[in-house]
């Protein structure tokens, strides 16, 4: 089914972004919508409109996407089970001079979803790679989080089924303090609640279900609170999930949080982050997260007094 209205979005995305260069011979990364179509900048429109294929997350996905805007483009698929052998055909058309787009099925590409690979090829054969950006279910979820402790966050996406992998994923997160993203489907949603409310207790989580769409949710609640809250409406149970764990909240006197300044200074001048606190946990005996915490805090204020 085509627009009504393509000729006239085509026109409005080519005077908005037309002017910039488009290379030939170039893979261009394109973020499409996570579930509201109006979310597709005009410029991702106009990229569409101007190469010579896009190739496909799932091709039966994003072929309603291109017929949208009453485009007609050969449909490459590009996905998990295929990336590194697709990838080479694509390489063949860049090489050509032709532009390809790559799609993943929402959101932005390689986030979680195929593409790096791709992108990875196009490198290797020097082969120029742009980004179009656009819709992101991990920004989206962290802008409306609230949590005033987060530096930054740790894109976690889903955490693995399998029990001991699980567990270990788990056991990972509680320990970070920084804000954590996490992914989830509908049918383990129940399971991931339980899993936080054991692991996380009272720290915060922003339950995000069916962003964009007309049926989204937020809600921010201490983690032990997750199962309840699903269980008090099963339409909560639906959808796909983005989660913020938020950042953990360091007790204790601000005397205490500096104790160990000076060491934390002497250790990240001459040491990557994890290395420093690690050593710096090993020689005081203080908690690891307590310790991490002050170091992020350490370094986000020397980066601000020499940027």
């Amino acid at each position: 089914m085509t627009n009504p209205n393509a000729s006239l979005l085509l026109q409005a995305a080519a005077a908005a972004a037309g002017g910039q260069q488009y290379p030939a011979g170039a893979l261009y990364v394109v973020a499409t919508p996570i579930g509201n179509l109006a979310d597709l900048s005009l410029r991702a429109i106009h990229v569409l409109s101007l190469v010579d294929a896009v190739a496909c997350e799932d091709t039966r996905h994003s072929a309603p996407l291109i017929q949208w805007f009453g485009l007609d483009k050969p449909l490459l698929a590009v996905h998990e089970h295929n990336e590194r052998e697709a990838a080479q055909a694509v390489i063949g058309r860049l090489l050509r001079g032709e532009r390809v787009a790559y799609v993943s099925d929402a959101g932005t590409p390689a986030i979680s979803d195929p593409g790096a690979a791709l992108v990875a090829a196009a490198q290797e054969a020097r082969c120029p790679v742009v980004p179009v950006p656009g819709a992101s279910s991990a920004v989206a979820a962290m802008s409306v989080a609230g949590d005033t402790l987060a530096a930054g966050f740790r894109f976690t996406g889903f955490l693995s089924s399998k029990g001991a992998d699980r567990a270990k994923g788990l056991k990972a997160l509680a320990a970070q303090p920084m804000a954590q993203v996490l992914f989830e489907a509908p049918h383990r949603i129940e399971t991931l609640a339980r899993d936080l409310a054991q692991a996380c207790g009272t720290r915060r989580v922003t339950v995000c279900r069916e962003l964009t769409k007309q049926f989204e949710t937020v809600a921010t609640l201490p983690a032990a609170e997750l199962p309840a809250w699903l269980a008090a409406d099963s339409n909560r149970l639906r959808g796909e999930f983005v989660l913020v764990v938020h950042a953990l909240e360091i007790t204790g006197t601000d005397d205490e949080g500096a104790a160990h300044d000076a060491m934390l200074r002497t250790l990240l001048a001459a040491l990557p982050l994890k290395q420093a606190v690690a050593i710096a946990a090993e020689l005081s005996g203080a908690p690891r997260n307590a310790l991490y915490a002050r170091a992020l805090a350490l370094k986000s204020a020397g980066d601000d007094e020499t940027g």
